[in-house]
């Protein structure tokens, strides 16, 4: 529709997760307002991200160094090991400031129609850190779809043969949700992980 940097511009934006052609436009058009000084630090942290930003040797979160700050903090529980998916959700669980504990980013969940296996993902890894006397629990926290699932199966069957105890994320209604509107693997999750409600509480 544009012609030469600014349709490229719009092009390889539309390339970017969540971006539609629309949103990718409106952001050329942004980047076109803002003064020169401002996109060449946005073009630079860019840059800096990929000469920088690797994945940490242990367990495979955001570094810019060999351990992430999580692995290098003596503070945290080293005997919970939470398996996660991808790095972007053990900001999520940072966030909820609930767990102090150790993660392991698995790279993505098992999805046989892709072809991904345990083999593509970081399940050796996780095994050979399993060799640590000081771990007591594995807490998987894939997502809970089909792919999480078979994820957390595959984990919890191999993991077993070791026998240190396996623990899976409790999933059921969100809080604010309607009933009616709950899916039949949501609703029977709820009932699942119903918990006894005493006068006390």
């Amino acid at each position: 529709m544009y012609d030469g940097a600014l349709q490229s511009l719009i092009d390889e934006l539309g390339r970017l997760p969540g971006v539609g052609p629309k949103s990718a436009q409106r952001i050329a058009f942004h980047v076109l307002s803002r003064p020169r000084e401002e996109v060449v630090m946005l073009s630079a942290a860019l840059i800096a991200v990929k000469d920088h930003v690797r994945f940490c040797d242990q367990c495979g979160n955001i570094s810019e160094e060999d351990l992430c700050s999580i692995c290098r903090d003596p503070r945290r529980d080293q005997s919970l090991i939470c398996v996660v998916e991808e790095a972007k959700d053990v900001g999520a669980i940072e966030r909820t400031r609930s767990y102090r504990g150790l993660y392991h980013v698995l790279g993505g969940a098992i999805d046989p129609i892709n072809g991904i296996g345990p083999d593509q993902l970081r399940v050796r890894e996780l095994l050979h850190r399993l060799g640590d006397e000081a771990v007591q629990e594995i807490i998987i926290a894939t997502d809970p779809n089909i792919e999480g699932e078979a994820t957390a199966t595959y984990l919890t069957r191999t993991i077993a043969t070791i026998g240190i105890p396996v623990t899976r994320l409790a999933s059921g209604l969100p809080v604010g949700g309607d009933l009616e509107y709950a899916d039949e693997v949501t609703l029977g999750r709820a009932f699942e992980g119903r918990r006894r409600i005493d006068q006390d509480d």
